[in-house]
């Protein structure tokens, strides 16, 4: 879809600028609402949400490095650090300082931040009945989120490029 033209519709202008027609509105509420969700899901790990989208990139790939873990996230070393600090003093992660390149440090599960995995395992279908959907169909609402984002994050077209 080209971003510079307007989307056509058979109502009225002024609808579009109903707070429940705004896509912005529906992922900002649904944000809340999943944050609210996963709050007693990650009790018993001990998490909070933020920590636990760490440990979900590091039950990935361990062995990452700070820069890498914040391009994952989105998040910059400003609201990374004191994340990572208080998943180190938990005992989950430890931070070393790579041998290739000292000023690249790597992140590591210990043996206990690797043990939880096994508990958040039970997360997904948890979500999933909450959600009263299935785990194919939140797998498909995700992929679509994500398509979203990446359009959204892409450049618009020129407006010199030919349609």
């Amino acid at each position: 879809m080209n971003r510079s033209k307007t989307p056509r519709s058979a109502e009225p202008a002024d609808d579009w600028l109903k707070l429940d027609h705004q896509l912005c509105f529906a992922l900002y509420s649904a944000s809340l609402a999943m944050t609210k969700l996963y709050k007693p899901l990650l009790e018993p790990l001990g998490l909070t949400y933020p920590q636990y989208l760490v440990m979900l990139v590091l039950w990935e790939q361990d062995g990452i490095s700070v820069s890498t873990l914040g391009q994952r996230l989105t998040l910059d070393s400003g609201t990374l650090t004191p994340l990572l600090k208080r998943l180190e003093a938990m005992g989950l992660v430890s931070r070393q300082r790579s041998a290739e390149d000292e000023r690249r440090v790597e992140l590591f599960l210990s043996p206990q931040g690797r043990s939880l995995k096994s508990l958040a395992q039970e997360i997904p279908p948890q979500l999933a009945c909450a959600a009263a959907c299935s785990l194919q169909e939140l797998a498909s609402l995700t992929r679509r989120l994500h398509e979203l984002r990446g359009a959204l994050s892409s450049p618009p077209p020129s407006s010199t490029e030919k349609e």
